[in-house]
């Protein structure tokens, strides 16, 4: 029997939820035209310069994410997240003038990108420190895979819209799309009107050094919070393949544009499917182990994948890989949230966005150098194994996140409808 998602029944998140869920699939989009544009722009496969995208988006968050995080939990979160929405839509507004007028090179693309990545870098602390602000701890896993299910849904329809959009009209229009989708979000923030946040009550919120280092303090004195954000940096880091799709689709399977979309998806329908699942169960036990086997799945699909040679068995291996990640992003991201009081959430967050945006991101600058010089297939296979490795480390360093079960008291406080 299929059961309606509690997270749902609270309206503020429902409205968040649905706005999320159109813009996550043009920014998807963007992203997949923004791969195949650099392709395009090279004389020859270059996996220097698509991996050059992912220096371009983690540098303005390890420059500014911790800023960010003290601003979310210092100001607004929802008026936070006015500005970040609006900043990222007009980065995709100039992206597609630029690719209308034919005007646009590759310098282009990286410095419009990292002016982009600034705005992620305040965006995502507040969005993800409100979750817990509109739903009761009860429904918060829940939520978080509601959340997967919004992204991933987007990250399937994205790329699959953007392979057709590309063949059909061309990269300025999947530029102009997701320019328009982030209204859905704008809308949703306006519908759902004020949220309220918890404050120190000792003293008033700044942002400082001082509040910066609190956030510091706080995670390295949480091994549960720590080691779910080292395994996410290293297995990220090491199984970093996205930014070589266009490449592997290209020049290995000899697949046009939706193929390349298809193979863009894959790894989001298994992220999907996955998250459906876990939100029809109640309860998750043995969190620990869970979490621990989904990341040691994600390396084996990633060796898989690196060995494909057919179009449908890279699929699988996709698919595998985003139904691994996504069962471990729901069950870390709920760790991570009922383990940390209110008002350090925005600080918690930044600190983990650059853990989990640092290892895809420095990921893709390390499998395009060594895919410069072993080749594709070689990069993904090695880190496929460089993640099983990170997961032995970090299980047998710190043994409580083996002995962790789900059912421990939290720590934070959240609010309901």
């Amino acid at each position: 029997m299929i059961h309606f998602p509690p997270a749902l029944r609270h309206r503020r998140f429902s409205l968040l939820w649905t706005g999320l869920l159109i813009s996550m699939a043009g920014s998807y989009m963007q992203l997949s035209a923004l791969h195949w544009q650099i392709r395009a722009l090279s004389d020859e496969p270059n996996p220097i310069a698509l991996g050059g995208i992912g220096l371009a988006r983690i540098l303005p968050v390890i420059l500014f994410s911790l800023i960010g995080g003290a601003v979310a939990d210092s100001l607004n979160r929802r008026k936070v997240l006015f500005f970040t929405q609006s900043g990222m839509a007009l980065v995709a507004l100039a992206l597609a003038a630029l690719t209308f007028q034919d005007r646009i090179q590759i310098w282009q693309i990286y410095l419009l990108t990292a002016i982009q990545a600034v705005a992620a870098a305040f965006d995502l602390p507040a969005r993800q420190a409100l979750v817990p602000n509109l739903v009761p701890a009860r429904d918060l896993p829940n939520a978080f895979s509601m959340n997967s299910i919004a992204f991933n849904t987007g990250a399937i329809l994205g790329p699959a819209l953007s392979g057709i959009v590309i063949a059909g009209l061309g990269l300025g229009y999947a530029y102009l799309i997701n320019a328009i989708s982030f209204l859905a979000v704008l809308l949703a923030l306006v519908a759902i009107g004020k949220v309220p946040q918890a404050r120190v009550p000792s003293h008033r919120q700044v942002v400082s050094l001082s509040a910066i280092r609190d956030g510091w303090r706080f995670i390295a004195h949480r091994p549960i919070i720590l080691s779910t954000m080292l395994i996410d940096f290293f297995a990220t880091f090491f199984s970093s393949a996205n930014t070589m799709m266009p490449i592997i689709a290209r020049d290995i399977l000899h697949v046009g544009e939706v193929g390349y979309g298809l193979l863009s998806s894959a790894q989001s329908i298994g992220a999907v499917s996955a998250a459906l699942v876990i939100s029809q169960v109640k309860i998750i036990h043995r969190q620990g182990l869970v979490f621990l086997s989904a990341v040691a799945v994600f390396g084996l699909s990633t060796i898989l994948f690196g060995l494909a040679t057919s179009f449908w068995l890279a699929m699988l291996a996709l698919f595998g890989m985003g139904a691994a990640d996504s069962i471990s992003a729901i069950i870390r991201n709920t760790i991570r949230q009922l383990n940390t009081p209110d008002h350090l959430r925005g600080r918690m967050v930044s600190i983990n966005q650059i853990f989990f945006m640092g290892g895809p991101q420095f990921g893709e600058v390390e499998a395009g150098i060594v895919a410069k010089f072993f080749g594709v297939p070689f990069a993904i296979v090695s880190g496929g194994i460089g993640c099983l490795l990170a997961v032995a480390w970090i299980s047998q360093r710190w043994p409580q996140i083996r002995t962790y079960q789900g059912d421990e008291p939290a720590l934070a406080a959240t609010a309901a409808d």
